[in-house]
């Protein structure tokens, strides 16, 4: 049997992780749906330039939720790392691993909305009546953080493999989860491969079996949230 503090131990960390990853998916839907998919108009420079004059705010806002993804990443790795390290200590460090190589990618890959803000720091809206070399290097600097979040999302794939993998093999999660996050991280990982690989076929596999991971964060959280006489897989 498992030692009491080990059960109080996993409740603690599961709420931990789950309330993380709540956090991080309002911050990401935020940013990505209503801010940069409102303000950024795919292959139309002149529009996604007037918007984030007009919206500069909005664009730095959605900047700052996705710098708390990052960090929001950082604390559910290593919560996630506490987790599983009863059942295996060394993969679920590798797998803590690959998650904080992934928020790294995005904090980085970041820097290309912070750059644009400074090409566009001098410009008012309304200055800018017909496309300039400006106007394609905003999209360049908007496409350089498409690219760098892809690659991230790669290690970030990865680390739902490992974590997949744990959940089905630790004794105290349900299997069916284990599957459900390995469909998803070989999603991202085909998808970010497929990027490059592929420039022509935009796959977006993940956007389909994306919604799985959802499954663990309401598990964690339900974890976390039971009372300890129902704290069992």
């Amino acid at each position: 049997m498992t030692h009491p503090n080990t059960h109080s131990t996993l409740r603690t960390m599961a709420l931990v992780a789950g309330t993380g990853l709540l956090a991080m998916t309002v911050c990401a839907v935020v940013a990505i749906a209503f801010v940069f998919g409102k303000i950024i108009v795919p292959g139309n420079a002149m529009a996604t330039v007037g918007n984030i004059l007009a919206g500069e705010t909005q664009f730095r806002m959605g900047i700052a939720a996705l710098l708390a993804v990052a960090i929001l990443d950082v604390l559910v790795a290593w919560a996630l790392y506490v987790f599983f390290a009863p059942a295996n200590k060394n993969l679920s460090l590798l797998a803590a691993w690959f998650r904080l190589v992934y928020a790294a990618m995005l904090g980085v890959a970041l820097s290309g909305y912070t750059h644009v803000l400074r090409l566009l720091e001098a410009v008012r809206p309304g200055a800018l009546g017909e496309a300039t070399p400006l106007h394609a290097d905003v999209m360049l600097s908007l496409r350089m953080f498409d690219d760098g979040w892809a690659m991230g999302l790669v290690f970030f794939g990865i680390h739902l493999l490992i974590l997949g993998y744990l959940v089905f093999r630790c004794g105290y999660t349900p299997k069916v989860l284990g599957f459900a996050l390995a469909i998803a991280g070989a999603a991202y990982v085909t998808d970010g491969f497929g990027r490059f690989l592929l420039p022509h076929h935009n796959l977006q596999l993940a956007a389909w079996v994306g919604w799985m991971e959802a499954l663990w964060m309401v598990w964690l959280l339900y974890k976390g949230l039971a009372p300890p006489r129902m704290d069992k897989a």
